[in-house]
């Protein structure tokens, strides 16, 4: 890549990172004290209730799809790493605790048991 198709790059990776976290507050802006605050829209309380479960959903299936029960560790650490995800999950409610538990749960195995 040349300088300025690095230049180029670089600014679109800004200006699509700066306008997924600006975006929101854009469409959906604040209370004002002479304005009252327009209601979320019926989609947009869908997308919030069901979009964090689906991309729990891919992220298991993105780390499942090469396992093969036929050779090495038969997906010992996967299964037990999937366990721990769900356990936590089930436990606590909180996603990010689930994906950060089955993570390091995985990586300890991997690095240390089998």
């Amino acid at each position: 890549m040349t300088v300025t198709q690095q230049v180029i790059t670089i600014a679109m990776v800004v200006l699509g990172t700066v306008l997924t976290r600006f975006l929101p507050f854009w469409i959906f802006p604040a209370a004002k004290p002479d304005k009252p605050a327009k209601p979320t829209p019926p989609y947009i309380q869908y997308l919030g209730r069901f979009l964090p479960a689906a991309a729990l959903g891919l992220l298991v299936v993105y780390g499942l799809k090469d396992v093969n029960l036929l050779t090495g560790s038969h997906g010992l650490p996967e299964l037990i790493a999937l366990a721990v995800l769900t356990a936590l999950h089930l436990w606590k409610r909180n996603m990010l605790l689930s994906i950060a538990g089955g993570t390091v749960c995985y990586m300890l195995l991997v690095q240390f048991v089998f």
